[in-house]
């Protein structure tokens, strides 16, 4: 009995130190890694816009008066010249027989002035009548030619006015909207109302896309455009960049451009007004040897501990070199290389190109088949973390990191 328990108590002792120099001993950081390889990158610039049809035409009506007669409707197909809508024209056929009245009445005296200036310029060369009396019936003949011009150009009014209560389509396409219903009263005293909005041709449309000046830069006409619209979420269309417009679009301190992106539409699958996601390939490389964005971004922790302390050293996975005045200048980009397991990552200066969400190309600084560290598996604890317990009781034994 005495032998077990001495040898229970050295199985004790030994698993006690085993443990206490296991804790002492900081666990070897292991990595996550990639391999670098080569592949394709595609760099977008993306935006949100709304499609619309490329001519689009909003029909209105320059005078007043009763929708009589409605002979479209929503989505219907029209040509140019086509009759759309008439308005009562009872008000407007009364002006023109009133104008054409009044002209009548104006023709009938400009006669009697004809005839009264003749007859004194007889009596004048007769004597009988004085130069004054002429020249008053000189005076009421050009008055009264006044007054059949006058009227001549009221009567002509009118007749444009009883003219414009048909309404005419000016272009071939389609009907998207229609503000009006039979019996509607529209005034055009301040300024014309809306009948009718016609999209010329719905196979044929444009995007526009509002592009933050940050990558404005990057965009050009000619330039490849996917997109994406809510109604189709599992489908992607394609356009072409047809217009960068110069002036500025600012909401809320944010600077943007229009972009006009032209779009086919020959299974009219796209409405006019939808949102379209747009991705602008700005660049594209195939076969090209790349990196992963997060080896990029991984810094190993003895690093980032004294990157504080030198501000001015260039920083492992980016920064400003030392002494660089430069505000412009693209800072220095590292990645850490790891020959072998178990040994501690080279740092290794890149010359980086074109970058889309997870890949970067490499124009120099590794080879092909070089593995990069992303991350770490065991990352040191925070600052501030608890310490393990000791399962001997007392204190924790394990020295802090």
């Amino acid at each position: 009995m005495k032998k077990f328990l001495v040898l229970l108590l050295l199985a004790a002792a030994a698993g006690a130190g085993w443990w206490f120099f296991k804790i002492q001993k900081p666990d070897a950081p292991e990595y996550l890694t990639d391999t670098v390889a080569k592949g394709d990158i595609t760099q977008i610039v993306t935006a949100t816009g709304t499609l619309r049809p490329v001519i689009n035409v909003t029909v209105g009506c320059q005078i007043s008066g009763t929708i009589q007669e409605l002979m479209v409707d929503f989505n219907s197909q029209v040509k140019e010249g086509q009759v759309i809508a008439r308005l009562d024209p009872a008000t407007y056929d009364a002006i023109v027989k009133q104008a054409e009245g009044e002209l009548q009445n104006a023709q009938a005296t400009l006669e009697l002035a004809e005839l009264t200036s003749n007859r004194k310029a007889e009596l004048v060369k007769q004597n009988a009548a004085t130069q004054a009396e002429l020249d008053t019936a000189l005076a009421n003949l050009h008055q009264a030619q006044a007054g059949v011009s006058i009227k001549e150009g009221s009567l002509q009014k009118a007749r444009v006015d009883l003219s414009r209560c048909t309404i005419y389509s000016p272009i071939e396409g389609t009907v998207i909207a229609r503000a009006v219903d039979v019996g509607q009263t529209v005034a055009a005293s301040l300024s014309a109302p809306n009948l009718f909005t016609i999209a010329n041709d719905m196979k044929n449309m444009q995007i526009t896309a509002a592009v933050s000046e940050a990558d404005i830069g990057t965009v050009a006409e000619g330039q490849n455009v996917d997109f994406t619209v809510d109604a189709f979420p599992y489908s992607s269309f394609n356009g072409v960049v047809q217009q960068i417009r110069n002036s500025p679009v600012t909401v809320q301190s944010v600077v943007t451009y229009d972009v006009l992106v032209a779009v086919q539409n020959p299974e009219l699958k796209l409405k006019p007004g939808m949102t379209a996601n747009v991705s602008i390939i700005v660049a594209q490389r195939k076969g090209i040897l790349r990196v992963p964005n997060s080896a990029l971004r991984f810094r190993l922790p003895e690093t980032a501990a004294a990157a504080p302390a030198a501000p001015a050293e260039t920083s492992s996975g980016g920064g400003r070199t030392k002494g660089s005045k430069s505000k412009g200048a693209r800072p220095e980009r590292k990645v850490h290389i790891l020959k072998a397991p178990g040994e501690k990552p080279e740092p290794a200066p890149l010359k980086l190109g074109i970058s889309d969400n997870l890949y970067t190309e490499v124009l120099g600084g590794v080879e092909e088949g070089a593995t990069l560290v992303t991350g770490l598996k065991n990352p040191a604890p925070k600052a501030g973390a608890k310490a393990a317990p000791n399962p001997l009781g007392g204190p924790s034994m394990r020295p802090p990191r």
